[in-house]
Formats: C-alpha cells, sequence, structure tokens
C-alpha cells in the first residue's frame, strides 16, 4: 500500500504538493477501504472524520467507525440547524456509538443577529461572513482542540461543480483532508445505504437533496433544482469547509 514505512506517522510537513500527487495517482485506483487506511494508518490518533450529519452522512460514519469505532466524530453545530437534523445526529451516535465532538461559533444565532441582522439576507457577502463565523472558525478550532493533522470528509465529485475537481487527499488550510468516496455516484451511495440498512437524513424524503442550515437549504420542489442549487439561494454551493486554500 501506499507511502509504506508503516507505522511511522506523517506530519503535514512532509506532505509536499509532489507527495501528494503521487498519493493520489495511487489512490485514485484504491478502494475505498484502502482510502480509509492510508489515513488511518498515516495519522493514527491525528485523524478526525467531519460530518454535517446531511443527507447521506450515514455512508462515511458507518464505514469509517468499522474501522475505527472511536474516531472523533466532529459536528459543527450553527444553531441553525433543522430539527430533523438534531433528531438524525441522536440517531446515528445511538446506532454507531458515535464518539461525537460538537463544536459551536463563539457567539451564539441571537448575538449574532443582534449584532450584524440576518447575515444570510446580505447577499453573497453576507453568507460568506456568516459561513466564516458559523462553520469556519469553529471547524478550525476543533481540529486545533482536537489535536488532528487530518481529517476525513464525505464528499463527492458527482455533488456539484465545485467539487468536479477534487481528488482523495488534498492540502487545505494546512491539514491534509481524506475524500475517502470522492468518485462515488448516488447509485454507489443507495446501495450502500441498502446493504447496511442505513438511513437518509429524514428530509429526504420531503424532496431534499442536501440539507444545511434552515435559512439556506430548501428541497427540490421543481425537477430543474439540483443539489447545488437548493442551498444558499444558488449563490454558491460552498460554506467554506471544502474550499481550497
Amino acid at each position: 500500500m501506499l507511502m509504506q514505512g508503516g507505522t511511522q506517522q506523517q506530519t503535514v510537513g512532509t506532505l509536499g504538493d509532489a507527495l501528494v500527487q503521487r498519493v493520489n495517482r495511487e489512490l485514485i485506483s484504491a478502494s475505498v477501504r484502502e482510502r480509509i487506511c492510508w489515513g488511518l494508518e498515516h495519522f493514527n490518533e491525528r485523524v478526525v472524520l467531519a460530518s454535517s450529519f446531511g443527507i447521506q452522512s450515514a455512508v462515511c460514519l458507518h464505514m469509517i467507525t468499522q474501522e475505527i469505532a472511536d474516531i472523533p466524530v466532529i459536528l459543527i453545530d450553527t444553531g441553525y440547524l433543522f430539527p430533523e437534523t438534531y433528531q438524525f445526529v441522536d440517531q446515528m451516535v445511538e446506532r454507531l456509538k458515535l464518539n461525537l465532538k460538537i463544536y459551536r461559533p463563539e457567539l451564539s444565532s441571537a448575538w449574532q443577529e443582534a449584532r450584524y441582522g440576518k447575515l444570510w439576507e446580505q447577499g453573497l457577502s453576507g453568507i460568506e461572513r456568516y459561513n466564516s463565523i458559523n462553520k469556519v472558525e469553529p471547524m478550525q478550532r476543533a481540529l486545533k482542540e482536537c489535536g488532528a493533522d487530518a481529517w476525513f470528509s464525505g464528499i463527492r465529485r458527482k455533488q456539484s461543480s465545485s467539487r468536479a475537481r477534487i481528488d482523495p487527499i488534498m492540502l487545505q488550510n494546512g491539514k491534509v483532508k481524506i475524500h475517502p468516496i470522492f468518485d462515488w455516484t448516488d447509485r454507489d451511495v443507495f446501495r450502500y445505504l441498502k446493504a447496511y440498512d442505513l438511513p437518509y437524513h429524514p428530509l429526504w424524503d420531503l424532496g431534499y437533496l442536501s440539507v444545511g442550515d434552515v435559512h439556506t437549504s430548501r428541497p427540490a420542489i421543481h425537477d430543474d433544482i439540483s443539489a447545488e442549487n437548493s442551498r444558499f439561494f444558488g449563490l454558491t454551493r460552498e460554506c467554506g469547509l471544502h474550499t481550497v486554500a
């Protein structure tokens, strides 16, 4: 398997662009399990799993905890999640015995609205500021406090144009981001959920293709609405957690 030498843990500093490209060439043709094991072998206790507990999140939650049951699972709770999302979190924590770590923005939702107004109603710049406060900063704090040099994410190329060129691993904000199912289709996801009797997020049945915060997610009530434009009023697909920088 990749970058053998085995039990010696890698540091972010050793993963230069050339090495990342080499690993990606090998991981592209590897199995999902091999991709997961690569991350576990090379980062050990310094890798976590981040989950939005979105529509298809049960896939990565299940497959990664089958390899390491107590991996820290980071949830960013903006304070604006759907009630169904909180219920889904409870359901998956109970079923998979997840080692859940919840991180929240430093300012409460009420304080943010008092200070800044409803940022999500203030165009693209307002949405970007909202995401920076409610998602990016808490995630960076979570990685730091968990001592993580790497994190697993369940994003896939097929989900949007902004994700169409993601690789198995990428360097982002000084951390290694690992995408075990980057090349999966919706059919692959469906087959996995069915094989292990895992649920979609409950809002799937109400027409949601992607779920984030209450005020910036909408169901696909028309045939021409995709997962990509059902978020953030079609102004952007990303919340800042999956932007390479």
